[in-house]
């Protein structure tokens, strides 16, 4: 197999920008005789001529043109490295792994990824995994992922030692009502005026406890005709007129495909949900980890706004 000696092909190239082996020598603070002795042992090392004589200069063969074509593919690759070790070292790169619940992967962690991936600057790998609370905290304990988001009610306390809670948004709730419903168009729409409305929402669990407080907190409890966990049956169940719902403005991808539902903003009550990241103790000061928190938040911050 051929041997490819990098710091060789970097003379190469720079004969070739440079166009003289002095002015090579100067550039690289070498001395002619060490360049041409450097070329010499590539092009033995190659197995192929690299330079030959033009007049009192000399000037690259098709085959150094050849290996140059190749070598900067090399070189380029190289480049890419060095970056990302800079940034490795500076603590900027490696490997993130965020675990988090459904919506907020598409809403969330997708948009985050793609921003650090605009970047001029080498950003660190991230690895996604779907998981609800209990699930992500275990991970974050074990130090199988090293970001874990949840809603703030099923996050650890601030006495657990373990964790830095950190929050990150709270979310919105709007109601979602059919198209036909007599309140779609209502002005200033309130929470209580559709306490006699049946209630679709999930039969336990976290969505179960957010819209029943949110009713409460309005001065009702709220009759609950159907059950469901996920945003794409209850929206489906409201499309049918089949009650009406608090959808969270993360969940827009199921709203939006729904052209049967209206979702109203609730600014009287403004019922929200709160979403936070979590770490383990001491993480959040790391600089990959904190690049990763920072572009979460800004992708977070428009889901506040009506």
């Amino acid at each position: 197999m051929t041997e490819w000696d990098v710091k060789k092909l970097r003379i190469l190239r720079t004969l070739r920008d440079r166009g003289t082996v002095t002015a090579t020598a100067d550039a690289l603070l070498m001395t002619p005789s060490a360049v041409s002795q450097q070329l010499s042992n590539l092009a033995k090392q190659l197995g192929v001529p690299l330079l030959e004589a033009q007049g009192r200069r000399v000037r690259l063969t098709d085959a150094a043109h050849l290996v140059l074509r190749h070598a900067e593919a090399v070189f380029a690759q190289l480049e890419r490295a060095d970056a990302e070790l800079t940034g490795y070292l500076r603590g900027e790169a490696g490997e993130v792994r965020i675990a988090a619940f459904a919506t907020a992967v598409p809403a969330l962690v997708v948009p985050a990824v793609q921003r650090l991936r605009a970047e001029d600057r080498p950003g660190p790998d991230i690895r996604v995994r779907e998981a609800e609370a209990g699930q992500a905290y275990e991970l974050l304990a074990a130090g199988e992922v090293d970001v874990a988001l949840s809603l703030a009610a099923h996050a650890p306390t601030a006495r657990d030692p373990r964790f830095a809670v950190l929050p990150l948004l709270a979310e919105p709730l709007d109601v979602a009502l059919p198209a036909g419903h007599r309140l779609a168009g209502a002005p200033g729409l309130r929470l209580a005026d559709l306490s006699a409305e049946p209630w679709i929402f999930g039969g336990s669990g976290p969505w179960s406890e957010i819209t029943t407080a949110a009713c409460e907190a309005a001065g009702f409890v709220p009759e609950q005709a159907h059950s469901a966990s996920g945003w794409t049956a209850i929206l489906a169940m409201v499309e049918a007129d089949m009650g009406v719902a608090l959808i969270p403005r993360m969940a827009s991808a199921e709203r939006q495909a729904r052209d049967g539902v209206v979702m109203r903003v609730l600014d009287a009550d403004r019922p929200r949900r709160h979403v936070v990241a979590a770490v383990r103790q001491g993480a959040e000061r790391g600089p990959a980890v904190a690049r990763v928190l920072a572009a979460l938040r800004t992708v977070a911050e428009p889901f506040s706004s009506p």
